[in-house]
């Protein structure tokens, strides 16, 4: 794999980061700032809904520019708003910096999601793909929790300068390493990239990427309160599950990149109805220490390796789309993620306790696995009905 690749998944690592870490900031910002923690959360919101307009958005803006221009300037864009969000002291400041870096974010991976696939053969999508969305579980992993420990010792002005110093040597990296190339509409075209999203496999593609990623979501968000209210776990320890969630989505990453080109099938197949199974089995053992423990890193690995399977896919059934099959497929994700949790906080507002999220999961799941089975299903349906008048003639 090209060097390169791992300099875009630090850039990855970076925007994924500051996409988390303001779960372990929101009291400070809120002090510093002197809003309330409801404000200083919507902060959050904001970069999810700037991820999921921006996704589709940037894609289309940045169909003129080459790739290398479209990196460095989504790349530095989000750079410098760190930069803004580290310096003012301005609520509303920081509020426009988060859409505004969501915005940057989305267009950054939804290029470098084309550019990767284009770095490597034909039949090496699923590993170039792997690679990347390695740089957001390890976000997940250690760069979160270190955006909070920095927070903790120097404020959380300094976890913003973190993030906007990790970009630099990808800006740099970037700039030296990827060609110049020519805009990335030059070969197809912007119209005939919009055409290439009509294709049925990549919309349910996007659509079982929204479900798998919300079910994912759904339960990592509420794995806090299940772990310390249902199963027991004192607070000191709420960081193990956590941190094995976390390692068990890198490892499955890394199980998608290895299968995900040449096995895909199997890997979607066996891997949803597992994940299914494994829902629906965390929800009923959640209150035994053991179990929960072993099924953060279990479930952790099987929702990445499905769900970075399936964005592979994504850009397989859309080669005429590369750069706006990127974007939609990061808006679907986003979709999911933002679609999860609050379902699964909806579940828990109507009283069916804290296991409920897992069990919200499982049902999107179960959708996912009805949503492919009827799109298996549709063609043969269609072919068999226009069968019928001749076999009835005969």
């Amino acid at each position: 794999m090209p060097f390169v690749l791992y300099l875009l998944g630090l850039a990855v690592f970076a925007q994924g980061t500051s996409e988390f870490m303001l779960s372990g900031l929101v009291s400070d910002i809120a002090a510093d700032m002197e809003v309330s923690l409801p404000a200083a959360g919507a902060l959050t919101s904001a970069f999810a809904v700037g991820m999921v307009v921006g996704a589709p958005l940037m894609a289309v803006l940045s169909l003129r520019w080459s790739r290398r221009r479209a990196l460095l300037g989504f790349l530095v864009t989000f750079l410098l708003v760190h930069v803004v969000g580290a310096l003012t002291t301005s609520y509303a400041v920081l509020l426009g910096t988060r859409v505004v870096g969501a915005l940057a974010n989305a267009g950054f991976l939804a290029v470098a999601l084309a550019t990767a696939t284009s770095l490597v053969a034909p039949d090496a999508k699923g590993r170039a793909t792997s690679i990347l969305l390695g740089g957001t579980t390890l976000a997940c992993v250690a760069g979160v929790p270190g955006g909070a420990l920095l927070g903790q010792l120097w404020g959380w002005r300094a976890a913003f300068w973190a993030v906007a110093l990790i970009s630099v040597p990808a800006v740099v990296a970037i700039a030296r390493a990827v060609p110049a190339g020519t805009p990335a509409a030059t070969h197809t075209g912007a119209r005939a990239e919009l055409r290439a999203l009509r294709s049925p496999r990549l919309l349910v593609t996007l659509l079982l990427g929204a479900l798998v990623n919300g079910a994912t979501f759904c339960a990592f968000t509420y794995l806090e309160p299940l772990a310390t209210r249902v199963t027991g776990v004192g607070d000191a320890w709420v960081p193990a599950p956590l941190a094995l969630f976390g390692l068990g989505s890198s490892a499955g990453v890394a199980l998608g990149g290895r299968f995900a080109d040449t096995r895909p099938v199997p890997l979607l197949v066996g891997g949803t109805v597992a994940l299914l199974a494994g829902w629906s089995a965390f929800a009923l053992t959640a209150g035994n220490a053991v179990t929960t423990v072993a099924f953060a890193f279990v479930m952790g690995m099987l929702s990445f390796a499905v769900g970075s399977t399936l964005i592979s896919q994504a850009l397989y059934a859309a080669t005429g789309a590369p750069t706006l099959a990127g974007g939609f497929a990061t808006a679907a994700l986003n979709i999911g993620a933002a679609v999860g949790p609050w379902a699964g906080g909806r579940a828990i507002a109507a009283g069916l306790g804290y296991r409920s999220p897992l069990w919200v999961s499982a049902l999107l799941v179960a959708l996912a696995l009805a949503t492919a089975g009827t799109a298996l299903l549709a063609p043969r349906r269609r072919t068999a009905r226009r069968e019928e008048p001749s076999t009835t003639a005969a």
